[in-house]
């Protein structure tokens, strides 16, 4: 989801660089950096932490959309007309964000070749995972789009940033992103841990295998 960097080049350096317009915040956990609804007027770049995504359908469904960390941005919505929020953003750790305002991004865009590209290989990413995520929904069991959710969540597949430690993520929230119940995600999970895919760490977190791969290969 565009967290590699080009060589050399530090994202946050050239966010918080002396200007108007860019700020850096940081959010408890539980704490909402947007809500659904608010104005669009601002793009946001994880420096550290998780952040969640989550929509609200009118008659009161909610829906998890993403799991942002370190490198992600989020937001980018405001920078092509999106006058308000369409969905809530909340850290589900610690987060610390750069905010850069909808026009300072516009100059950021228009001014370093570097920052463009590295934010236009991020919205690439972000639409393979977008169309990832639609033929996972169309086609895969639920177990198999838990067990792709939790290798997202670790990052397998990102070169260099593994993390096998994942923060601990509630069943509920596991349920509304793989979109289905929360006994069933239970289920996949005691399956899970007794093939020896995935370890729960105590309060440290959840630890993923690689073998976790085997279901998504052969499950």
């Amino acid at each position: 989801m565009g967290r590699r960097q080009a060589a050399g080049f530090d994202a946050k350096t050239f966010l918080t660089k002396a200007s108007t317009g860019r700020s850096i915040a940081v959010y408890r956990k539980k704490r909402v950096v947007f809500s659904q609804g608010d104005p669009a007027d601002a793009v946001f770049y994880v420096e550290t932490g998780q952040v969640m995504l989550t929509v609200v359908s009118e008659r009161g469904k909610s829906a998890v959309v993403a799991m942002l960390g370190p490198g992600d941005f989020f937001g980018e919505g405001c920078l092509a007309g999106q006058p308000l929020r369409m969905a809530t953003a909340a850290a589900t750790t610690e987060v610390s964000v750069v905010r850069v305002e909808r026009q300072a991004m516009i100059a950021l865009l228009h001014e370093g070749s570097v920052f463009s590209e590295r934010f236009m290989a991020h919205l690439l990413a972000r639409n393979v995972r977008f169309e990832e995520d639609l033929v996972d929904q169309l086609f895969n069991s639920s177990e198999k789009r838990l067990a792709r959710v939790l290798l997202l969540l670790a990052r397998f597949g990102k070169e260099g940033e593994t993390e096998p430690v994942i923060p601990k993520v509630s069943q509920e929230v596991l349920a509304e992103m793989v979109g289905t119940t929360r006994p069933r995600i239970n289920t996949f999970m005691n399956k899970f841990r007794k093939l020896g895919f995935i370890d729960y760490n105590g309060g440290a977190g959840l630890h993923i295998h690689s073998s976790l791969l085997n279901i998504l290969l052969h499950g």
